[in-house]
Protein backbone atom coordinates (compact mmCIF):
# COMPACT_ATOMS: atom_id res chain seq x y z
CA UNK A 1 0.00 0.00 0.00
CA UNK A 2 2.84 2.39 0.80
CA UNK A 3 3.92 2.33 -2.86
CA UNK A 4 0.52 3.32 -4.23
CA UNK A 5 0.00 6.79 -5.71
CA UNK A 6 -2.78 7.52 -3.25
CA UNK A 7 -0.67 6.63 -0.17
CA UNK A 8 0.21 10.31 0.55
CA UNK A 9 -3.50 10.82 1.24
CA UNK A 10 -3.62 7.64 3.33
CA UNK A 11 -0.89 9.21 5.48
CA UNK A 12 -3.05 12.31 5.94
CA UNK A 13 -6.03 10.17 6.97
CA UNK A 14 -4.00 8.09 9.43
CA UNK A 15 -2.44 11.17 11.01
CA UNK A 16 -5.79 12.99 11.08
CA UNK A 17 -6.94 10.59 13.79
CA UNK A 18 -3.71 11.10 15.74
CA UNK A 19 -4.17 14.87 15.47
CA UNK A 20 -7.71 14.50 16.79
CA UNK A 21 -6.50 12.53 19.82
CA UNK A 22 -3.64 14.99 20.32
CA UNK A 23 -5.99 17.90 20.94
CA UNK A 24 -8.83 15.88 22.42
CA UNK A 25 -6.68 14.56 25.25
CA UNK A 26 -5.24 17.98 26.10
CA UNK A 27 -8.53 19.88 25.67
CA UNK A 28 -10.68 17.70 27.92
CA UNK A 29 -9.14 19.09 31.08
CA UNK A 30 -10.42 22.61 30.34
CA UNK A 31 -14.05 21.42 30.28
CA UNK A 32 -13.68 18.86 33.08
CA UNK A 33 -12.53 21.48 35.58
CA UNK A 34 -15.96 21.89 37.19
CA UNK A 35 -16.30 18.10 37.64
CA UNK A 36 -12.75 17.53 38.86
CA UNK A 37 -12.82 20.36 41.42
CA UNK A 38 -15.45 18.47 43.41
CA UNK A 39 -12.79 15.82 44.16
CA UNK A 40 -9.64 17.95 43.83
CA UNK A 41 -10.45 21.21 45.62
CA UNK A 42 -7.36 23.13 44.42
CA UNK A 43 -8.72 23.14 40.84
CA UNK A 44 -11.58 25.40 41.93
CA UNK A 45 -9.08 28.29 42.04
CA UNK A 46 -8.64 29.69 38.52
CA UNK A 47 -5.00 30.55 39.14
CA UNK A 48 -4.23 26.94 40.13
CA UNK A 49 -6.09 25.67 37.09
CA UNK A 50 -4.00 28.05 34.99
CA UNK A 51 -0.86 26.51 36.54
CA UNK A 52 -1.98 23.02 35.49
CA UNK A 53 -2.70 24.16 31.94
CA UNK A 54 0.47 26.25 31.93
CA UNK A 55 2.93 23.50 32.95
CA UNK A 56 1.79 21.47 29.96
CA UNK A 57 2.52 24.38 27.65
CA UNK A 58 5.88 25.12 29.27
CA UNK A 59 7.16 21.55 28.92
CA UNK A 60 5.55 21.16 25.50
CA UNK A 61 7.31 24.30 24.32
CA UNK A 62 10.73 23.34 25.67
CA UNK A 63 10.49 19.92 24.06
CA UNK A 64 9.33 21.13 20.63
CA UNK A 65 12.78 21.98 19.18
CA UNK A 66 14.11 18.69 20.57
CA UNK A 67 11.23 16.91 18.85
CA UNK A 68 12.10 18.63 15.59
CA UNK A 69 15.76 17.60 15.82
CA UNK A 70 14.73 13.99 16.48
CA UNK A 71 12.24 13.99 13.60
CA UNK A 72 14.87 15.23 11.15
CA UNK A 73 17.23 12.39 12.10
CA UNK A 74 15.21 9.22 12.78
CA UNK A 75 12.29 7.29 11.29
CA UNK A 76 9.26 9.51 11.90
CA UNK A 77 6.81 6.61 12.03
CA UNK A 78 8.23 5.42 15.34
CA UNK A 79 8.35 8.91 16.79
CA UNK A 80 4.62 9.29 16.11
CA UNK A 81 3.69 5.81 17.38
CA UNK A 82 5.68 6.26 20.60
CA UNK A 83 4.33 9.75 21.19
CA UNK A 84 0.70 8.66 20.78
CA UNK A 85 1.12 5.62 23.02
CA UNK A 86 2.74 7.59 25.85
CA UNK A 87 0.33 10.54 25.94
CA UNK A 88 -2.64 8.14 25.73
CA UNK A 89 -1.26 6.21 28.70
CA UNK A 90 -0.92 9.51 30.59
CA UNK A 91 -4.53 10.36 29.71
CA UNK A 92 -5.65 7.04 31.18
CA UNK A 93 -3.62 7.72 34.35
CA UNK A 94 -5.25 11.14 34.75
CA UNK A 95 -8.46 9.21 35.40
CA UNK A 96 -6.74 7.69 38.44
CA UNK A 97 -5.43 11.00 39.82
CA UNK A 98 -6.52 11.90 43.35
CA UNK A 99 -4.44 14.98 44.18
CA UNK A 100 -3.58 18.31 42.58
CA UNK A 101 0.11 17.34 42.43
CA UNK A 102 -0.69 14.15 40.53
CA UNK A 103 -2.70 16.08 37.95
CA UNK A 104 0.05 18.71 37.71
CA UNK A 105 2.89 16.27 37.02
CA UNK A 106 0.87 14.06 34.69
CA UNK A 107 0.09 17.15 32.60
CA UNK A 108 3.80 17.98 32.58
CA UNK A 109 4.66 14.49 31.31
CA UNK A 110 1.92 14.77 28.70
CA UNK A 111 3.69 17.90 27.47
CA UNK A 112 6.83 15.85 26.79
CA UNK A 113 5.03 13.12 24.81
CA UNK A 114 2.67 15.37 22.83
CA UNK A 115 5.49 17.72 21.79
CA UNK A 116 7.02 14.95 19.70
CA UNK A 117 4.00 14.71 17.42
CA UNK A 118 3.27 17.92 15.51
CA UNK A 119 6.71 18.82 14.03
CA UNK A 120 7.14 15.16 13.06
CA UNK A 121 3.73 14.77 11.43
CA UNK A 122 3.83 18.05 9.49
CA UNK A 123 7.32 17.34 8.14
CA UNK A 124 6.16 13.88 7.03
CA UNK A 125 3.08 15.26 5.24
CA UNK A 126 5.15 18.02 3.61
CA UNK A 127 7.51 15.36 2.23
CA UNK A 128 4.69 13.24 0.82
CA UNK A 129 2.91 16.18 -0.90
CA UNK A 130 4.18 18.56 -3.57
CA UNK A 131 3.45 22.30 -3.63
CA UNK A 132 0.26 21.61 -5.62
CA UNK A 133 -1.45 19.79 -2.72
CA UNK A 134 0.63 20.64 0.35
CA UNK A 135 -1.56 23.31 1.94
CA UNK A 136 -4.73 21.27 1.46
CA UNK A 137 -3.09 18.11 2.84
CA UNK A 138 -1.74 19.91 5.90
CA UNK A 139 -5.04 21.74 6.33
CA UNK A 140 -7.01 18.49 6.34
CA UNK A 141 -4.59 17.14 8.94
CA UNK A 142 -4.93 20.28 11.04
CA UNK A 143 -8.71 19.90 10.94
CA UNK A 144 -8.17 16.80 13.07
CA UNK A 145 -6.85 19.12 15.77
CA UNK A 146 -10.00 21.23 15.51
CA UNK A 147 -12.28 18.21 15.74
CA UNK A 148 -10.32 16.97 18.74
CA UNK A 149 -10.71 20.38 20.34
CA UNK A 150 -14.45 20.27 19.67
CA UNK A 151 -14.92 16.76 21.03
CA UNK A 152 -12.93 17.78 24.08
CA UNK A 153 -15.77 20.19 24.80
CA UNK A 154 -18.04 17.19 25.41
CA UNK A 155 -15.86 16.10 28.33
CA UNK A 156 -18.08 17.94 30.79
CA UNK A 157 -21.22 16.51 29.15
CA UNK A 158 -19.95 12.92 29.44
CA UNK A 159 -18.71 13.54 32.97
CA UNK A 160 -22.18 14.78 33.94
CA UNK A 161 -23.60 11.37 32.99
CA UNK A 162 -20.72 9.16 34.12
CA UNK A 163 -17.63 10.64 35.80
CA UNK A 164 -14.50 12.57 34.84
CA UNK A 165 -12.48 9.42 35.64
CA UNK A 166 -14.40 7.50 32.95
CA UNK A 167 -13.76 10.21 30.33
CA UNK A 168 -9.99 10.00 30.77
CA UNK A 169 -10.05 6.18 30.81
CA UNK A 170 -12.08 5.83 27.62
CA UNK A 171 -10.03 8.18 25.48
CA UNK A 172 -6.74 6.97 26.91
CA UNK A 173 -7.54 3.41 25.84
CA UNK A 174 -8.63 4.54 22.35
CA UNK A 175 -5.25 6.19 21.82
CA UNK A 176 -3.30 3.17 23.06
CA UNK A 177 -5.18 0.87 20.67
CA UNK A 178 -4.74 3.23 17.73
CA UNK A 179 -0.97 3.45 18.30
CA UNK A 180 -0.84 -0.31 17.67
CA UNK A 181 -2.85 0.13 14.44
CA UNK A 182 -0.32 2.68 13.16
CA UNK A 183 2.53 0.18 13.51
CA UNK A 184 1.06 -1.79 10.60
CA UNK A 185 -0.22 0.98 8.31
CA UNK A 186 1.93 4.10 8.77
CA UNK A 187 5.22 4.36 6.86
CA UNK A 188 7.74 7.19 6.55
CA UNK A 189 8.63 8.77 3.22
CA UNK A 190 11.37 6.73 1.52
CA UNK A 191 14.69 8.55 1.62
CA UNK A 192 14.18 9.93 5.11
CA UNK A 193 16.38 8.69 7.94
CA UNK A 194 15.54 5.16 9.08
CA UNK A 195 13.81 4.08 5.85
CA UNK A 196 15.11 1.33 3.56
CA UNK A 197 16.21 3.80 0.87
CA UNK A 198 18.10 5.86 3.42
CA UNK A 199 19.92 2.78 4.71
CA UNK A 200 21.03 1.93 1.18
CA UNK A 201 22.27 5.48 0.70
CA UNK A 202 24.35 5.24 3.88
CA UNK A 203 26.69 8.12 3.08
CA UNK A 204 23.84 10.61 2.77
CA UNK A 205 22.19 9.31 5.94
CA UNK A 206 25.39 9.48 7.98
CA UNK A 207 26.02 13.01 6.77
CA UNK A 208 22.61 14.14 8.04
CA UNK A 209 22.97 12.32 11.37
CA UNK A 210 26.49 13.60 12.02
CA UNK A 211 25.69 17.18 11.10
CA UNK A 212 26.06 19.19 14.28
CA UNK A 213 23.07 20.76 15.96
CA UNK A 214 24.85 24.08 15.85
CA UNK A 215 25.07 24.01 12.04
CA UNK A 216 21.38 23.03 11.76
CA UNK A 217 20.27 25.84 14.03
CA UNK A 218 22.77 28.13 12.31
CA UNK A 219 21.07 27.67 8.93
CA UNK A 220 17.62 28.20 10.42
CA UNK A 221 18.38 31.14 12.71
CA UNK A 222 20.63 32.75 10.10
CA UNK A 223 17.61 33.22 7.79
CA UNK A 224 16.00 36.64 8.30
CA UNK A 225 12.64 35.59 6.87
CA UNK A 226 12.48 32.79 9.45
CA UNK A 227 12.60 35.34 12.29
CA UNK A 228 9.68 37.24 10.78
CA UNK A 229 7.77 33.99 10.28
CA UNK A 230 8.56 33.06 13.88
CA UNK A 231 6.91 36.23 15.20
CA UNK A 232 4.07 35.83 12.72
CA UNK A 233 3.46 32.30 14.01
CA UNK A 234 3.80 33.32 17.66
CA UNK A 235 1.47 36.34 17.63
CA UNK A 236 -1.75 34.43 16.75
CA UNK A 237 -0.76 31.79 19.29
CA UNK A 238 -1.81 34.20 22.05
CA UNK A 239 -5.49 34.19 20.99
CA UNK A 240 -5.19 30.67 19.56
CA UNK A 241 -4.29 29.13 22.91
CA UNK A 242 -6.63 31.51 24.70
CA UNK A 243 -9.57 30.06 22.77
CA UNK A 244 -8.41 26.50 23.48
CA UNK A 245 -8.04 26.96 27.22
CA UNK A 246 -10.40 29.78 28.18
CA UNK A 247 -13.15 30.14 25.56
CA UNK A 248 -15.50 27.70 27.35
CA UNK A 249 -15.04 29.78 30.52
CA UNK A 250 -15.68 33.00 28.57
CA UNK A 251 -18.89 31.58 27.10
CA UNK A 252 -20.01 30.39 30.52
CA UNK A 253 -19.38 33.78 32.17
CA UNK A 254 -20.66 36.06 29.40
CA UNK A 255 -23.80 34.02 28.73
CA UNK A 256 -24.43 32.93 32.31
CA UNK A 257 -24.70 29.22 31.45
CA UNK A 258 -23.20 26.09 32.99
CA UNK A 259 -19.95 24.64 31.65
CA UNK A 260 -21.65 21.45 30.39
CA UNK A 261 -23.39 23.65 27.78
CA UNK A 262 -20.72 26.32 27.32
CA UNK A 263 -17.92 23.80 26.60
CA UNK A 264 -19.45 22.11 23.53
CA UNK A 265 -20.89 25.40 22.27
CA UNK A 266 -17.51 27.15 22.33
CA UNK A 267 -15.36 24.33 21.02
CA UNK A 268 -17.74 23.11 18.29
CA UNK A 269 -18.26 26.58 16.81
CA UNK A 270 -14.50 27.13 16.60
CA UNK A 271 -13.88 23.65 15.17
CA UNK A 272 -16.52 23.85 12.44
CA UNK A 273 -15.37 27.30 11.39
CA UNK A 274 -11.71 26.29 11.40
CA UNK A 275 -12.48 23.38 9.11
CA UNK A 276 -14.26 25.79 6.76
CA UNK A 277 -11.15 27.98 6.90
CA UNK A 278 -9.01 24.99 5.92
CA UNK A 279 -11.26 24.21 2.96
CA UNK A 280 -10.95 27.83 1.83
CA UNK A 281 -7.31 28.49 2.67
CA UNK A 282 -5.80 25.19 1.53
CA UNK A 283 -6.96 25.06 -2.12
CA UNK A 284 -6.72 28.85 -2.48
CA UNK A 285 -3.10 28.83 -1.32
CA UNK A 286 -2.12 25.83 -3.47
CA UNK A 287 -3.52 27.55 -6.58
CA UNK A 288 -2.35 31.06 -5.78
CA UNK A 289 1.28 30.00 -5.18
CA UNK A 290 1.42 28.46 -8.67
CA UNK A 291 0.87 31.96 -10.10
CA UNK A 292 2.44 34.15 -7.41
CA UNK A 293 5.28 33.08 -5.11
CA UNK A 294 3.70 35.08 -2.25
CA UNK A 295 0.31 33.40 -2.70
CA UNK A 296 0.56 31.38 0.51
CA UNK A 297 1.52 34.48 2.50
CA UNK A 298 -1.40 36.47 1.11
CA UNK A 299 -3.86 33.65 1.87
CA UNK A 300 -2.56 33.32 5.42
CA UNK A 301 -2.64 37.09 6.03
CA UNK A 302 -6.26 37.34 4.85
CA UNK A 303 -7.14 34.69 7.44
CA UNK A 304 -5.42 36.49 10.29
CA UNK A 305 -7.05 39.80 9.43
CA UNK A 306 -10.42 38.09 9.96
CA UNK A 307 -9.44 37.19 13.53
CA UNK A 308 -8.88 40.83 14.55
CA UNK A 309 -12.55 41.96 14.74
CA UNK A 310 -13.59 38.53 16.01
CA UNK A 311 -11.39 38.88 19.11
CA UNK A 312 -13.02 42.20 19.97
CA UNK A 313 -16.47 40.67 19.56
CA UNK A 314 -15.51 37.66 21.69
CA UNK A 315 -14.29 39.92 24.47
CA UNK A 316 -17.38 42.09 24.66
CA UNK A 317 -20.17 39.86 23.34
CA UNK A 318 -22.97 38.86 25.72
CA UNK A 319 -25.44 37.22 23.34
CA UNK A 320 -25.51 33.75 21.81
CA UNK A 321 -25.49 35.15 18.27
CA UNK A 322 -22.64 37.55 19.00
CA UNK A 323 -20.34 35.02 20.65
CA UNK A 324 -21.03 32.16 18.26
CA UNK A 325 -20.67 34.51 15.26
CA UNK A 326 -17.36 35.82 16.60
CA UNK A 327 -16.14 32.27 17.22
CA UNK A 328 -17.03 31.28 13.66
CA UNK A 329 -15.22 34.29 12.21
CA UNK A 330 -12.15 33.56 14.34
CA UNK A 331 -12.19 29.89 13.35
CA UNK A 332 -12.37 30.59 9.62
CA UNK A 333 -9.50 33.05 9.81
CA UNK A 334 -7.37 30.85 12.02
CA UNK A 335 -7.97 27.84 9.76
CA UNK A 336 -6.70 29.80 6.74
CA UNK A 337 -3.64 30.78 8.75
CA UNK A 338 -3.00 27.37 10.28
CA UNK A 339 -3.07 25.43 7.03
CA UNK A 340 -0.29 27.56 5.52
CA UNK A 341 2.40 27.71 8.22
CA UNK A 342 4.37 24.64 7.18
CA UNK A 343 3.94 25.34 3.43
CA UNK A 344 5.32 28.87 3.96
CA UNK A 345 8.17 27.40 5.99
CA UNK A 346 8.95 25.14 3.01
CA UNK A 347 9.58 28.31 0.97
CA UNK A 348 12.09 29.58 3.51
CA UNK A 349 13.98 26.63 5.05
CA UNK A 350 15.56 23.60 3.25
CA UNK A 351 13.81 20.24 3.58
CA UNK A 352 16.36 18.60 5.88
CA UNK A 353 15.72 21.25 8.56
CA UNK A 354 11.93 21.56 8.38
CA UNK A 355 10.98 19.58 11.48
CA UNK A 356 13.64 21.37 13.54
CA UNK A 357 12.50 24.77 12.25
CA UNK A 358 8.84 23.97 12.95
CA UNK A 359 9.85 22.74 16.40
CA UNK A 360 11.34 26.16 17.14
CA UNK A 361 8.19 27.85 15.87
CA UNK A 362 6.03 25.52 17.93
CA UNK A 363 8.11 26.28 21.01
CA UNK A 364 7.62 30.04 20.67
CA UNK A 365 3.94 29.61 19.88
CA UNK A 366 3.46 27.45 22.95
CA UNK A 367 5.40 29.86 25.15
CA UNK A 368 2.98 32.54 23.97
CA UNK A 369 0.18 30.15 24.94
CA UNK A 370 1.77 29.54 28.35
CA UNK A 371 1.95 33.27 28.98
CA UNK A 372 -1.61 33.99 27.91
CA UNK A 373 -2.98 30.98 29.85
CA UNK A 374 -1.52 32.28 33.10
CA UNK A 375 -2.51 35.87 32.30
CA UNK A 376 -6.12 34.97 31.56
CA UNK A 377 -6.26 32.83 34.71
CA UNK A 378 -5.55 35.96 36.74
CA UNK A 379 -7.95 37.96 34.52
CA UNK A 380 -10.74 35.46 35.25
CA UNK A 381 -10.22 35.80 39.00
CA UNK A 382 -10.28 39.62 38.60
CA UNK A 383 -13.35 39.61 36.35
CA UNK A 384 -11.50 41.01 33.30
CA UNK A 385 -11.43 37.96 31.01
CA UNK A 386 -13.41 39.52 28.16
CA UNK A 387 -11.51 42.82 28.05
CA UNK A 388 -8.10 41.13 28.07
CA UNK A 389 -9.28 38.69 25.40
CA UNK A 390 -10.04 41.53 23.01
CA UNK A 391 -6.63 43.19 23.49
CA UNK A 392 -4.91 40.21 21.85
CA UNK A 393 -6.06 41.55 18.45
CA UNK A 394 -3.37 44.26 18.55
CA UNK A 395 -0.52 41.73 18.50
CA UNK A 396 -2.11 39.84 15.60
CA UNK A 397 -2.45 42.99 13.50
CA UNK A 398 1.22 43.87 14.05
CA UNK A 399 2.28 40.38 12.90
CA UNK A 400 0.30 40.66 9.65
CA UNK A 401 1.95 43.98 8.79
CA UNK A 402 5.45 42.59 9.36
CA UNK A 403 4.75 39.42 7.37
CA UNK A 404 3.43 41.27 4.34
CA UNK A 405 6.28 43.78 4.23
CA UNK A 406 9.42 41.85 5.21
CA UNK A 407 9.21 38.12 4.33
CA UNK A 408 10.80 37.06 1.02
CA UNK A 409 9.70 33.52 0.10
CA UNK A 410 11.53 31.35 -2.42
CA UNK A 411 10.53 28.36 -4.50
CA UNK A 412 10.43 25.16 -2.44
CA UNK A 413 13.81 24.19 -0.99
CA UNK A 414 14.56 20.45 -0.90
CA UNK A 415 17.43 18.05 -0.33
CA UNK A 416 20.46 18.81 -2.55
CA UNK A 417 20.31 15.33 -4.13
CA UNK A 418 16.62 15.85 -5.01
CA UNK A 419 17.40 19.21 -6.63
CA UNK A 420 19.99 17.52 -8.86
CA UNK A 421 17.54 14.81 -9.87
CA UNK A 422 14.87 17.34 -10.71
Amino acid sequence: MKNKKYYPWIVVCLLWMVALLNYLDRQMLSTLQSSMQLDIKELAIAENFGRVMGIFLLIYGLMSPVAGVIADRVNRKWVIVTSLFVWSAVTYLLGLAQTFQQVYWLRAFMGVSEALYLPTALAMIADFHSSKTRSLAIGIHMSGLYVGQALGGFGATIAANYSWHTVFHWFGMIGIIYSVVLIFFLHDKEGHAGTATARLNSKSTEKIKKESLFSSFGVILGTLSFWILLFYFMAPSFPGWATKNWLPTLFSENLGIEMAKAGPMATISIAIASFIGVLIGGPLSDRWVQKNIRGRIYTSAIGLILTVPSLVLLGYGHTYAGLIGASMLFGIGFGMFDTNNMPILCQIIPQQYRATAYGIMNMMGVFAGYTVTLMLGSSTDAGNLGADFSKLSIVVLAAVVLMLTLVKPKHELSYPQEEKQS
